[in-house]
């Protein structure tokens, strides 16, 4: 006899339980094997650092319902935009690069920038941001968001610009960590109660010491009132171009550093 406790939907997606058996595509363990980035349905891999379009289309899938609103706030080459247009979800997208919001629009539909999907060119870690992205909520006839997206940097690792309001061009961990928090605060302001947050994250190496980026910034989002709600390893391969094509000189460097070589990022997820 089926479980009347499993029976219908989630107030907070699609997933119908009582077919609970044919989501066998949607990912319940905490370990992500991906063997390579998407790049179909409008996917390419056109930027350093992207976000990966499986991660989109899963959290899209498990957190939200079609219709409800998205807010990226690290937009970048605009995977959870084109993503957020695939499956009828709507979206509102922070970049702090002005060009980088021309060419995000130019991979959408026509018919959706404006509308179902808006781009907001602007620092996420500023007030002006709060109040501009509190303005589309308002032209989308809600007051919050019911799913936000932080894939920020992983500190100075890559350069993604020479703005000085770049989190990529902060001088310490300490200060980037703070310009995250006000990120992490604004996006926590935006959301609905009752519903998540998704952080993508990696760690990095500072002079020959790891630094847990991810965990830190994990603490972050619990200091700004998010509840963790789990972690997330995820693994993909050949999305390697900045190590270039001769693995066995990381193996080389690995094994005359002590250290082993970064295989996986973290998502992390959140709950207000």
């Amino acid at each position: 006899m089926e479980d009347k406790r499993l029976a219908g939907k989630l107030d907070y997606s699609d997933i119908d339980l009582k077919q609970w058996k044919e989501y066998d595509d949607i990912l319940t363990d905490s370990l992500w094997l991906l063997k390579s980035r998407q790049h179909t349905d409008g996917h390419v891999f056109d930027y350093h650092g992207n976000f990966i379009p499986q991660i989109a289309n899963q959290v899209f899938r498990r957190y939200t319902r079609e219709g409800e609103i998205v807010i990226d706030w690290f937009l970048g080459s605009g995977t959870s935009a084109i993503e957020a247009a695939n499956l009828n979800r709507r979206l509102i997208g922070l970049e702090l690069k002005a060009e980088l919001v021309e060419h995000v629009k130019s991979k959408l539909p026509v018919e959706s920038v404006g509308d179902a999907i808006r781009l907001v060119q602007a620092d996420s870690a500023s007030d002006d941001a709060l109040r501009r992205v509190q303005t589309q909520l308002a032209g989308m006839g809600s007051d919050f968001a019911q799913l936000a997206v932080l894939h920020p940097p992983y500190a100075d690792i890559i350069k993604f610009s020479e703005l000085e309001s770049d989190l990529s061009n902060c001088s310490s961990t300490d200060d980037f960590l703070a310009g995250f928090k006000r990120v992490a605060k604004n996006a926590y302001d935006t959301l609905e109660n009752g519903r998540f947050a998704v952080l993508v994250i990696g760690d990095k190496y500072c002079a020959g010491v790891l630094d847990p980026l991810g965990f830190k910034c994990m603490n972050v989002m619990n200091e700004v009132g998010f509840k963790t709600k789990s972690i997330i390893v995820k693994n993909i391969e050949g999305n390697e171009k900045a190590k270039g094509k001769n693995n066995n000189l990381w193996r080389y460097r690995a094994l005359k550093g002590g250290f082993y070589i970064f295989k996986h990022e973290y998502v992390i997820i959140f709950f207000k």
